[in-house]
C-alpha cells in the first residue's frame, strides 16, 4: 500500500468513487443491491493494494455485503414512501434466507479465489442477459406463490448471494416478476430482502474470516475490509435514494439494456482475470 504513487492513489479513489455512485444508483433504481458492481471494483482495489491473492475475492465479497446494509435500508425506506414494498413476502422469506446465507458462507470461505471469480463472471453474464432481453417481458398478473416455492427460493437466493457478495436483488426481482408482480413492487421488495441477506451475510463472513480462516488483512474484520466500507457507504447511501426516486420518473427499459450490456462487459473482464490467476 505504501508503494503506491499519487497517480495510482487518485486512479484508485476515482474507480472506487465512480463504482460507488453507479452501484448506489442502480441499487435504488433496479433493486439489484449494487454488489454486482461493487465486487469487481473492490477486487480491483485490493489487487492494486497488493492484498493476498488467496483472500482477495473473499474480502471483496464480504465487504460488498457490508456496504449493502445501509444502502438497502435507504433504498427500502424510499420505496416505502411509494407503497412499493411487500413486507408479507419479506417475512415469509426470513428464516429460509438465513439458512441459505449460512450454507452460502460455508461455500464462500472454502472456495479458492479463482473459483469465486469464475462463479461471479458466470452469474454477471446471466444477469446481464436477463436485463437486456427478459426484464420487461414477464407476465403482469400476480399469481399466488406457494409456501414451498417461497421456502426453497429463499434458501437458494440466500445461498447464491453470499459467494457473489450481492443482496439478492438480481435473483429476487426476476423471481417476483415471474409470478406477475409489478416491476416497482418487485424492486422495492428486493431491496428489503437485500437487507436481510446483507446483514446476515456480513455477520457470517466476519465469523468465517475470524474463526474459520483466521484472516489478518490490514484494516479488516474477518472478510470485511473497513477502508472499502468507509469509501463506498457515504456515496452509495446518497445515490441509492436518488435511484429509488428515479424508478417512478424515468423509462427503465433503455437503462435496463445499458446496465445489462455493462454487466456483460464486467463478466468478460472477470473471466479474463480468472484466466490470468488460475
Amino acid at each position: 500500500m505504501e508503494n503506491l504513487n499519487y497517480g495510482e492513489i487518485i486512479n484508485l479513489l476515482a474507480v472506487l468513487g465512480i463504482s460507488a455512485a453507479v452501484a448506489g444508483f442502480m441499487a435504488g433504481l433496479l433493486g439489484v443491491g449494487g454488489g454486482i458492481i461493487m465486487v469487481p471494483a473492490l477486487y480491483y482495489a485490493f489487487t492494486v493494494l497488493d492484498f493476498e491473492l488467496a483472500t482477495r475475492m473473499h474480502l471483496a465479497v464480504g465487504t460488498s455485503l457490508a456496504i449493502i446494509i445501509p444502502t438497502s435500508i435507504i433504498s427500502t425506506k424510499t420505496h416505502m414512501e411509494y407503497d412499493a414494498v411487500d413486507f408479507k413476502m419479506v417475512k415469509s422469506f426470513g428464516i429460509f434466507i438465513l439458512l441459505g446465507v449460512i450454507a452460502g458462507t460455508f461455500l464462500a470461505v472454502n472456495l479458492k479465489t479463482p473459483t469465486l471469480v469464475l462463479f461471479f463472471s458466470i452469474f454477471a453474464f446471466m444477469v446481464g442477459l436477463f436485463f437486456i432481453f427478459l426484464r420487461e417481458k414477464l407476465v403482469e398478473n400476480p399469481k399466488t406463490i406457494s409456501n414451498i416455492v417461497k421456502n426453497i427460493s429463499g434458501i437458494v437466493i440466500g445461498f447464491i448471494s453470499v459467494p457473489l457478495g450481492i443482496g439478492g436483488g438480481s435473483l429476487m426481482v426476476p423471481f417476483m416478476r415471474t409470478f406477475g408482480y409489478d416491476i416497482r413492487k418487485s424492486i422495492g421488495t428486493a431491496a428489503a430482502v437485500g437487507f436481510l441477506i446483507s446483514l446476515s451475510g456480513t455477520i457470517t463472513m466476519i465469523m468465517g474470516g475470524k474463526i474459520i480462516d483466521n484472516i489478518n488483512t490490514p484494516f479488516s474484520v474477518g472478510y470485511i475490509n473497513l477502508l472499502g466500507f468507509a469509501v463506498f457507504v457515504p456515496v452509495t447511501m446518497i445515490m441509492a435514494r436518488l435511484g429509488a426516486k428515479a424508478v417512478y420518473k424515468i423509462d427503465k427499459k433503455l437503462l435496463s439494456k445499458i446496465f445489462g450490456t455493462f454487466l456483460l462487459i464486467v463478466s468478460i473482464r472477470s473471466f479474463v482475470e480468472y484466466l490470468n490467476i488460475i
